[in-house]
């Protein structure tokens, strides 16, 4: 069978007049289905808009006022774009491309081209136009969603270089703002694709009908999305997930964290091409009725989030990292008694975690009184200050995490659960919830997902989660999914002594030294991490004697470092060239190689004389290192580590 066969078995909510008049599916039904992941994206979106039409579902913040949309209002112009995509000639199966930033565009377009069986294929916004070219072109995709001209002119870029995009028919973009002396014949806005829908469904009296028969039509097992894998060891694989993959792992998440029959509201910034934020914002509000915010951009998430403070948040340890370091930024810059107040109560809240931890996360009777004084002197303002004191549930999504990090939001009361999943299970299969949430465990499997740790340690699973393939490589198809269904994930787990596993690290990443030794590499990196003052490391050591690493120092902290020490410097370059910066981050190396046996121990390190880059290539959209370049793009700096004959 061919990859194509497989894709087929503050103001008041605006509204938009929208097909809801027939029978409301019931209440227990809709839970039923959700229950078997048995139903589509489409209909639940349908079923939303019918039963609470004018619920809030989408905010987002236009000249400094959040607008509401309703139910209706999203169901509406997601079939205005899939009537639009109808009159294009979009048919199911096709490809739909979307480049930009989160908008509820991206929402309609996504669920619109769903609506009528074609596959939504996201882009990163960080893209350069090769790795957009090498998407379209390799999905097929015949349209191509734009968030606006920065995007619009990689896809113009694309079109014009190399071998083009000869599937792409037609340019759609959402603000044309600096488009007005563009004059592709396939180029139109947003507005125009959603008014020819109208138009057609006014031309053809059967056009929602039709609509609505391909919606009906959909299996819960039809391919609705391709997600790209990050590419870190080579170029990126077009995961191919259907609507069972996705409602199931929004689902069972939900019944795992105990979010089902609560109010859910999160704030949306992640990139929505990557499993993560379409699951945990798009599809779950969708499974749960809730509420999703659009922040603004990336670098007002920190704002953003106090404004709306969510009920739910969704984070990679990078963006926890920020949160941390901007409150000690603050605490650093505030007067001598605030700073003591604080470091005490740091102090005793860690005394408090620790017993946690200690006692399976259980609190005793004193430990709680002390904790509710600890809240009322610090940590009800800080968790105000986040925005995240109405949070019920907070995960750490991605990548792993700095243990450090994740203790401190634990010390002041708002504990980040860790998962483990992989694109190819539909972003979830284990959990932490309130009986397991160890410090660097990422919890029990879901409801229905099934495991087992082969002889080198490999986690395979199996579940209703399991995506279908990879687009277009069957071979790659073969070796991550076995014909009884189990999963080959890649990576490495040992298991904790009450039940969770946690991830050593991913099976290529294991680095073999010279002596035969096996490490993973991520703990150290990690450990290292841990100082404010590095913001990447990179351990090194194949077939060597010993280990050495590549360090990124954090350019914000180092450079309040060196300010207040009077150091000059201009650049990230000049800072990272200072004798004092090598010996601070030398002092760091040393503290952390206690932590570690001998052979673990980092013996040199290189100071990086630039930020590590998606641009340059060094970095995955998602801020992984690509380390099947390191060898090549760092050479100079692994022959000041090993010397030129590798010693």
């Amino acid at each position: 069978m061919s990859a194509t066969d497989m894709l087929r078995t503050t103001t008041n909510a605006v509204t938009a007049p929208a097909a809801i008049a027939a029978p409301v599916a019931t209440s227990g039904a809709i839970d039923e289905a959700l229950q078997s992941a048995n139903i589509t994206i489409p209909r639940l979106l349908r079923h939303r808009a019918r039963t609470i039409p004018e619920g809030l579902a989408l905010r987002e913040k236009d000249q400094g006022i959040w607008k509401r949309y309703s139910w209706a209002h999203y169901y509406g112009k997601a079939r205005e774009v899939a009537l639009g995509l109808l009159a294009l000639g979009i048919k199911p199966g096709d490809r739909i491309a979307i480049a930009s930033e989160n908008t509820p565009e991206w929402f309609y377009a996504d669920l619109g081209a769903q609506m009528i069986g074609a596959i939504a294929v996201g882009i990163y916004p960080t893209n350069p136009w090769p790795e957009l070219q090498y998407i379209v072109r390799h999905s097929g995709a015949r349209v191509v969603v734009t968030g606006d001209q920065e995007q619009t002119d990689k896809v113009l870029d694309a079109q014009a270089r190399e071998d083009g995009l000869p599937a792409v028919e037609a340019i759609v973009c959402v603000d044309m703002k600096g488009l007005r002396h563009y004059h592709q014949s396939d180029l139109m806005s947003f507005e125009a694709l959603c008014r020819r829908g109208a138009a057609f469904a006014t031309a053809d009296g059967n056009a929602d009908r039709r609509l609505d028969e391909l919606i009906d039509a959909a299996s819960p097992d039809d391919v609705c999305i391709f997600v790209y894998t990050s590419g870190t060891t080579g170029p990126p694989k077009g995961a191919m997930l259907t609507h069972r993959n996705l409602i199931y792992a929004a689902t069972t998440y939900a019944e795992a964290v105990g979010f089902v029959g609560r109010h859910f509201e999160s704030v949306c910034y992640l990139p929505l091409c990557h499993v993560a934020e379409r699951c945990y914002s798009e599809v779950m509000q969708l499974v749960l009725g809730g509420v999703v915010n659009f922040a603004e951009s990336i670098d007002t998430v920190a704002f953003n989030i106090r404004e709306i403070a969510p009920t739910f948040f969704v984070g990679v340890p990078r963006i926890y990292e920020k949160l941390q370091q901007g409150f000690m930024f603050r605490l650093g810059e505030s007067g001598p008694l605030c700073q003591k107040i604080a470091r005490w109560c740091l102090t005793a809240g860690r005394t408090l975690s620790d017993c946690r931890q200690r006692r399976g996360n259980r609190s005793s009777l004193f430990d709680a009184v002390v904790f509710f004084g600890l809240y009322w002197l610090l940590f009800r303002n800080l968790q105000r200050h986040l925005g995240l004191d109405r949070s019920r549930n907070r995960l750490c999504a991605g990548a792993s995490v700095s243990p450090e990090t994740l203790r401190f939001f634990d010390i002041i009361g708002l504990p980040v659960s860790q998962g483990y999943g992989l694109t190819e299970c539909g972003g979830v299969g284990f959990v932490q919830g309130k009986s397991h949430h160890q410090l660097g465990g990422c919890g029990l499997p879901l409801r229905g997902t099934e495991w087992r740790r082969a002889d080198d340690g490999e986690i395979l699973l199996r579940s209703p989660g399991v995506f279908k393939g990879y687009f277009l490589d069957q071979n790659a198809s073969s070796a991550t999914v076995d014909p009884a269904g189990w999963l080959r994930t890649g990576d490495i787990i040992e298991i904790m002594d009450n039940g969770e596993i946690t991830v050593v690290d991913r099976k290529k990443a294991i680095i073999i030294t010279a002596g035969g030794k096996n490490i993973a590499p991520s703990e150290i990196e990690n450990a290292l991490k841990d100082s404010e003052f590095i913001k990447e490391a990179i351990v090194v050591g194949e077939a060597r004697k010993f280990l050495g690493a590549l360090i990124q120092v954090d350019y914000d902290c180092v450079g309040r470092w060196a300010r207040d020490r009077a150091l000059a410097y201009t650049n990230y370059k000049s800072l990272s060239q200072l004798p004092e910066v090598n010996e601070l981050v030398a002092g760091i190396v040393n503290t952390t190689n206690k932590r570690f046996a001998r052979v673990e121990n980092i013996r040199r390190f290189v100071i990086l004389e630039k930020e590590l880059d998606h641009d340059d290539g060094e970095l995955t959209a998602t801020q992984k290192v690509r380390r099947g370049i390191i060898e090549k793009k760092f050479a100079r700096e692994l022959a000041v580590i090993y010397g030129q004959e590798g010693e």
